[in-house]
């Protein structure tokens, strides 16, 4: 871990910490809530050093305001235009991009967080954070890292609590899309394979759990979790027509 990453990880932490000691909605998500939520294992090497943080649009002028009394740089065209789904600053510096996404995650599916946002104190929800790697159908290594690490630190169980990786969310967000339980399945079984085979080095040392037998009780619950009408008459199609987005980047 360079020292750069460091510095942006060690104001990113600083910084969700003193919001919510300002109760201001601001928490880390991405691969910094990832190293905040898996300490015992090693920090995995950063080649950008953004910073990402997730908030609500209710709480968007106190966000602001927050950034800006901390001496992060607005900005306030960007912000005006896409406020309602996601904000933009750099640190004091202008060295680093900081982005704010809010109420919901858009990339390769869709992903809403808002309703879950005060479940963890500095970060999003553990589920949410691994259903936002799961979601990236044109995945790298860092990606499956991430997936990894949160696969080896929480335990996968029934219901929703706080600090686990709850069947009863991620059951929610697959049994009525077709396309999110195909990327995600499609990904759980190449995690399976990758730590495996090519990429076993993934695997910390000492971990609490073993991600692949984790992975493995997430693909399984994905095939037998009851489906809606809309996913059955979705999955009809399959394959024949794309059933994700590719992200683009939003120009600030």
């Amino acid at each position: 871990m360079s020292d750069e990453g460091n510095a942006s990880y060690g104001t990113a932490l600083e910084t969700v910490e003193a919001a919510h000691e300002a109760g201001v909605l601001l928490k880390l998500i991405g691969g910094q809530a990832v190293r905040f939520l898996t300490p015992d294992y090693p920090p995995r090497v950063r080649n950008d050093q953004d910073m990402d943080f997730a908030s609500v649009a209710a709480a968007k002028n106190d966000v602001i305001a927050f950034l800006d009394g901390r001496g992060f740089l607005s900005d306030r065209k960007f912000n005006v235009i896409h406020g309602a789904r996601q904000m933009y600053f750099t640190t004091p510096d202008g060295a680093t991009s900081v982005d704010v996404i809010v109420d919901r995650l858009f990339m390769c599916h869709e992903l809403v967080f808002k309703e879950r946002i005060d479940r963890m104190p500095l970060t999003i929800d553990v589920t949410d954070l691994l259903m936002t790697k799961l979601q990236v159908v044109e995945q790298n290594e860092k990606d499956v890292h991430d997936i990894v690490y949160l696969l080896a630190a929480f335990d996968v169980k029934e219901g929703d609590d706080a600090g686990t990786i709850g069947l009863k969310r991620f059951g929610d967000v697959i049994r009525d899309d077709w396309g999110w339980w195909r990327t995600v399945t499609g990904n759980l079984d190449r995690v399976v394979e990758l730590i495996g085979g090519e990429l076993k080095r993934l695997v910390p040392q000492g971990a609490a759990f073993d991600p692949a037998t984790q992975a493995r009780t997430l693909r399984t619950f994905a095939d037998d979790v009851p489906k809606s009408l809309r996913w059955k008459v979705r999955s009809r199609v399959g394959e024949r027509v794309q059933w994700y987005e590719l992200p683009e980047e939003v120009g600030h």
